[in-house]
C-alpha cells in the first residue's frame, strides 16, 4: 500500500514540472550512452528522472551552483540503472552532494600492528550507506569511455540494498545467486590478476580494490561501452543483462545510437 501510495505522489508532483524538449536534447546530447536505449523506452525514461528529483534533494558543494541541465543529467544517469527496477530502489535516503571536481574525504585506517593512519582520499564520488550520494561535477561528460560517476555510486546504493556492500545486490526472484556468483567471481579473480600483472586493461583497474567496486566498474561498463564488457566478460554481461533488463550492447554501434 505504501508503495503504491509513494508512486502515485511521486508521478502527481513529477505532473507539475514542465521541461522543454529543446531542455532534454540538449542534456541529453552530452549522454551520448542513452542512445543504447530503445527508442520507445526514452520517454519512460524522462518521465522516471523527473519523479526521481521529486524525491530527492541535490546540493552544490564549495559554491558550485547546480542548474536545472545538471540536475536533469544526474537524474537521467541515475535512473538509468533502475529503469526496469524501479524507484523504489532508491528509497531510504534523499541527498546528493555535487562538488566542482575531485574531492577530499579524511581517512584513517588501523594497520596490523594497531597504528592508526590517517591519510586524505581524493575520489570523484562515494556513496554512504543510509546517507547521501556525494558526487564530482565535469562539464566533459564524455570524458573517458567507460567512466561515469553517476551510474557507479548508483549501483553503489543498488549494492547496498540488501545490507552489506559486497558486489552481490538483491537479485529478482528470477534470477540465481548461483549463477551470478558463478559469473561474478570467476571474472573478479581474472580481472585482479591482469591487474596485479601490471597489463593496462581496457575496463577500469579501480574494479580490481575490491567486489563492490568491481560490480559498480562492470556496471558503468554495462551502460557506457556494453559491447566491450561484453567481450571482456561475456558472462557478467549477461548477468547484468538480466539483473538491469537492458540489452545496450545489441544497439552500440547502430545508426543512431551515438557511435
Amino acid at each position: 500500500m505504501f508503495s503504491a501510495f509513494r508512486k502515485w505522489r511521486r508521478r502527481r508532483a513529477a505532473s507539475r514540472m514542465q521541461v522543454p524538449p529543446k531542455q532534454w536534447n540538449r542534456v541529453e546530447a552530452r549522454l551520448p550512452f542513452l542512445a543504447y536505449l530503445p527508442p520507445d523506452e526514452r520517454p519512460r525514461l524522462r518521465q522516471m528522472a523527473l519523479e526521481f528529483l521529486t524525491e530527492k534533494e541535490v546540493h552544490g558543494a564549495e559554491g558550485l551552483v547546480v542548474t536545472d541541465d545538471m540536475l536533469l543529467s544526474i537524474a537521467l544517469q541515475a535512473c538509468l540503472p533502475v529503469l526496469h527496477i524501479g524507484l523504489d530502489a532508491y528509497v531510504g535516503w534523499v541527498g546528493i552532494v555535487v562538488y566542482p571536481g575531485d574531492f577530499v574525504i579524511p581517512r584513517s585506517i588501523v594497520d596490523e600492528d594497531g597504528v592508526v593512519h590517517e591519510y586524505d582520499d581524493e575520489v570523484l564520488g562515494e556513496a554512504w550507506e543510509g546517507g547521501p550520494v556525494i558526487l564530482s561535477w565535469s562539464e566533459d561528460t564524455g570524458a573517458i569511455d567507460g567512466i561515469n560517476v553517476v551510474i557507479h555510486e548508483f549501483a553503489h546504493k543498488l549494492d547496498m540494498g540488501n545490507g552489506e556492500v559486497d558486489g552481490f545486490p538483491a537479485l529478482p526472484p528470477d534470477m540465481s545467486p548461483e549463477a551470478w556468483a558463478a559469473a561474478f567471481q570467476p571474472a573478479y579473480d581474472d580481472f585482479c590478476q591482469r591487474v596485479d600483472d601490471g597489463e593496462d586493461t581496457a575496463l577500469d583497474p579501480y574494479g580490481a580494490d575490491h567486489p563492490s567496486e568491481f560490480f559498480a566498474v562492470m556496471s558503468e561498463a554495462f551502460f557506457e561501452t556494453p559491447g566491450l564488457l561484453r567481450h571482456e566478460y561475456p558472462d557478467v554481461y549477461a548477468q547484468l543483462s538480466r539483473y538491469y533488463r537492458q540489452e545496450p550492447a545489441t544497439r552500440e554501434g547502430q545508426p543512431g545510437s551515438g557511435e
